[in-house]
């Protein structure tokens, strides 16, 4: 049952909620502007709205798959079907393996796992995201954040380990914009 539910989870992260959402608005965001299939590309090319509905499609899927492990099989399948999620939000086999950054699927999880730790993230996440205009400035420095406040927290190595995890998926799918920011060319993010 726990591998039964923890695919599950992988295949709810792969559901293209951008596409969708973004699809009714007749935009594609692999296409269109960063070709993310994210939030906040979706944000930028097809409108507010459809930014809000596609982070909170995404946040659900991290939030679903956590708490369907969690009800099933306690915190360690509720970290397993989190990261499930999340991976495959970022790495989708129907889309060969071209997904968004796993920033929204990531703290979807967090919130149901770590709830005061995701909310300060989030909080961060805001304020970052509009002192500098930058969303990916947001998104990287709450992924760095993330395993540190666990840690801090106290929780057990493997749930330190799991965020951290799925935090390095963040930054390695934020490496373009990482040396974006350092070289000075990062796009802003009209909040």
């Amino acid at each position: 049952m726990p591998v039964v539910l923890v695919v599950l989870a992988y295949l709810l992260g792969t559901l293209p909620s951008a596409l969708v959402v973004a699809g009714r608005q007749g935009v594609d965001p692999t296409t269109a502007g960063s070709g993310n299939p994210g939030a906040t590309n979706v944000y930028r090319t097809a409108g507010r709205w459809a930014g809000l509905a596609v982070f909170l499609a995404d946040a659900g899927k991290g939030a679903g798959a956590a708490t369907l492990g969690l009800l099933v099989g306690g915190r360690p399948l509720g970290l397993a079907c989190w990261a499930a999620a999340t991976l495959g939000h970022v790495l989708p086999v129907t889309r060969r393996f071209r997904g968004g950054k796993g920033v929204a699927t990531a703290g979807g999880g967090s919130l149901v796992l770590f709830p005061v730790v995701a909310a300060g993230t989030f909080v961060l996440f805001g304020l970052m995201a509009r002192m500098t205009g930058k969303a990916s400035l947001g998104s990287i420095t709450i992924a760095v954040a993330l395993p540190v406040a666990v840690a801090a927290t106290g929780r057990g190595l493997d749930e330190v380990l799991v965020a951290a995890g799925i935090c390095a998926l963040v930054l390695v799918r934020h490496v373009a914009n990482i040396r974006r920011l350092v070289a000075g060319e990062e796009g802003s993010w009209n909040l």
